[in-house]
């Protein structure tokens, strides 16, 4: 019989991995050894640098799988945080520590509340565990490739839940039911450079961006669409190497971003950029180059009974029902979505990737309760 697992002592042994992407630090192997513990079929799966682990108890299904990441992002100004970020300590009751919210304790619930349902003998199919260490960098050699490796294997998985913190304001009040898209557009403008005083011999590419980003800035993408706030279109980024008051510069450049709804795609947005930029260049001596990256399409489970049980295992544990919501940023969650449907629920998000990153212990604990529910209910289903 499998031992009971304590989800913050197993979330401070993983903070003190330092696994910073793409750095490991062993915290894939502290996942590993606690899953094959408890009878987890392990199986590492390394992409380039990148440690990724899937593990499975059971042949049988339905499959319900929880996906999350090891990997954390810098610890920034480490003067500033008020405990080192890898010493995990708790103080007054809180759990101080770089992936104390983003996410490793949400591996750490997951794993208890899998080994008391092993315990207990309510596993009646199979739990799975897809866990990378790549989810806030690139995200190229990580679940993006296990999911790829996954369906070329014709590994069956019917759901997941993605322990990612979705809680805005108060633990278990939102769980993240689908996610706008993404795209990136680095835009270079290559012009002639030349004296401000004789610019006929000269080509500015400063105007033609400035009208390519007015242009892109004037129209509304959309007004939203069900379950979606409307897309909105940011500039992240102008340069213009010129540091004298008298040369017309050679080149201009520009970056933004769109996060988009179901209204549009990946492609859609990218040939309208495409579209904009040779209009701006009209009689330009010059050329426009414009490169977009789409880190993801839009995306939306659609309610119904996987997303009942989990609001419901939500409202069991906390009184309450969740929002069903679509806002934020990405996941990986993009990735998984190909295998099955996905959900995300995890711990209150405000100090994710902050200087004292931090969880209440009492809300780890909340937290494998609410996964132990929805194990429950999921294996009780008709």
């Amino acid at each position: 019989m499998s031992a009971a697992i304590d989800p913050v002592e197993l979330t401070r042994e993983l903070i003190r991995k330092p696994s910073v992407t793409p750095a490991d630090e062993g915290a894939m192997d502290v996942v590993e050894r606690t899953l094959a513990g408890l009878g987890f079929a392990c199986r590492r799966m390394r992409f380039g640098e990148i440690e990724n682990l899937y593990a499975r108890y059971g042949t049988a299904r339905p499959n319900l799988c929880f996906a999350g990441h090891t990997d954390v992002v810098p610890v920034g100004d480490a003067a500033a945080w008020s405990k080192d970020a890898f010493a995990a300590e708790v103080v007054d009751g809180v759990l101080i520590g770089r992936g104390a919210v983003d996410m490793k304790s949400a591996i750490a619930a997951f794993a208890a509340a899998a080994a008391e349902a092993i315990r207990a003998g309510r596993v009646t199919g199979s739990i799975s565990f897809l866990i990378t260490g790549d989810e806030e960098g690139v995200a190229t050699h990580g679940t993006k490739k296990v999911v790829e490796a996954l369906l070329a294997e014709r590994e069956a998985i019917d759901h997941c839940v993605v322990g990612e913190p979705t809680s805005a304001e108060t633990f278990g009040d939102m769980v993240k039911v689908g996610r706008r898209g993404s795209i990136n557009a680095d835009i270079l403008v290559e012009g002639i450079q030349g004296h401000v005083a004789y610019p006929h011999r000269a080509a500015n590419p400063v105007p033609v961006l400035v009208r390519l980003l007015a242009a892109l800035q004037h129209r509304r993408l959309d007004d939203g669409y069900p379950e979606f706030q409307p897309s909105n279109l940011e500039i992240t980024l102008i340069d213009v190497p010129n540091t004298a008051t008298n040369i017309i510069p050679g080149t201009a450049r520009a970056r933004l971003n769109i996060r988009f709804n179901p209204n549009h795609t990946g492609r859609s947005l990218a040939d309208w950029i495409e579209a904009e930029a040779q209009k701006a260049a009209e009689g330009f001596k010059g050329r426009v180059t414009v490169t977009p990256q789409i880190s993801g399409e839009a995306f939306l489970t659609e309610r119904g009974a996987f997303t009942d049980l989990v609001a419901g295992a939500i409202q069991d544990v906390t009184g309450r029902p969740p929002e069903l919501s679509t806002s934020g940023g990405t996941s990986d969650a993009r990735f998984i979505r190909a295998l099955c449907p996905v959900v995300e629920v995890g711990l209150v998000g405000k100090t994710m990737h902050a200087v004292d990153e931090r969880a209440p212990v009492d809300e780890i604990r909340r937290l494998q309760a609410v996964y132990a529910r929805i194990i429950e209910r999921y294996f009780d289903r008709p």
